[in-house]
């Protein structure tokens, strides 16, 4: 494993510190039966809601963009009206603590590193429930900062998002990595701003700098305090 010099380490949130829980579909479903929806199959959301994911080409966080993306996951299982209908619901379902899991592997880390002084910041596609999300997850105060894309107005694979967060550290891009688990998003973003990244892949690890757990970043990171 190649060990890496840096002062600050930058995370990605959705799929690297937390996910939903216990899954979008299951989500999904159980906020249609409150509404009157019994019975939807919460598997065939989660499938119809990945290959959304996979196409959602240029995506701005926005409520609108969310509501289409849920219409798609309950595509042939409720009228496109009811998706519509339940889709406030959903949208602050999200806002919840309690729909979504923190990582086994994340407060351990994020103590550790804290610990040995490396500076810690969020840089994440996500709208303007993560903020408070994060602070009720008892996750902000990790981080020195947090760039969020909806506050921002850029979206990672853009260097902008690392460049913003540059400029709050105050550090330069050498001095920086970036963890998160989406190879386009994440890993070329970060290196199209020279910052280097690492791949978190959570069922597996191809070696490099690719993990399958935070714990590894312990060992992986050393101290590079400068002069």
């Amino acid at each position: 494993m190649e060990t890496i010099r840096t002062q600050a380490i930058t995370f990605d949130v959705g799929g690297t510190l937390i996910e939903p829980n216990p899954s979008v579909g299951a989500i999904y479903a159980g906020v249609a039966d409150e509404q009157g929806l019994a019975g939807l199959d919460a598997d065939r959301i989660d499938e119809q809601f990945g290959a959304a994911w996979k196409t959602k080409g240029d995506f701005h966080y926005t409520e609108e963009a969310w509501a289409k993306l849920v219409e798609q996951s309950f595509d042939e299982l409720i009228p496109a009206e009811e998706s519509r209908r339940i889709f406030p619901h959903i949208y602050r379902r999200f806002e919840d603590a309690s729909v979504w899991r923190i990582h086994e592997d994340v407060l351990p880390t994020l103590d550790d590193l804290a610990g040995r002084g490396f500076r810690l910041a969020v840089i994440s596609n996500w709208d303007n429930r993560l903020r408070p999300l994060l602070s009720d997850l008892k996750l902000l105060s990790f981080f020195e900062t947090a760039t969020i894309s909806s506050e921002i107005g850029f979206t990672k694979p853009s260097s902008v998002p690392f460049e913003h967060t540059l400029k709050k550290l105050g550090l330069p891009s050498p001095a920086v990595v970036h963890v998160g688990d989406s190879l386009p998003e994440d890993i070329d973003g970060a290196e199209n701003a020279g910052i280097t990244g690492i791949h978190i892949r959570r069922k597996g690890s191809n070696g490099g700098n690719s993990i399958s757990s935070l714990r590894e970043l312990s060992s992986m990171l050393k101290e590079d305090w400068g002069s």
